[in-house]
């Protein structure tokens, strides 16, 4: 990109590509940062890979949740 001249797919200058890019790692930083809080977050609320001893009333929360959508199901279909 050491040279300005105009092609079909480049409208941009040297200067401007460098901002551009520099405003997408900025922003893709932001996003991993909030992703990796959130995944931290969600397993330190509830680890998605369990020591020896499995979930308290896990097979009930499950079963809870199947009923709930289906409700949820039959009040959107009726």
């Amino acid at each position: 990109m050491s040279s300005n001249q105009e092609s079909p797919l480049n409208y941009l200058t040297d200067d401007e590509a460098k901002e551009v890019h520099k405003l997408f790692i900025v922003s893709m930083g932001f996003f991993v940062t909030v992703a990796v809080l959130a995944h931290i977050l969600m397993w330190a609320w509830r680890p998605w890979f369990p020591g020896t001893e499995p979930y308290k009333n896990g097979m009930a929360m499950i079963e809870s949740g199947a009923q709930y959508a289906q409700a949820i199901a039959s009040a959107m279909f009726v």
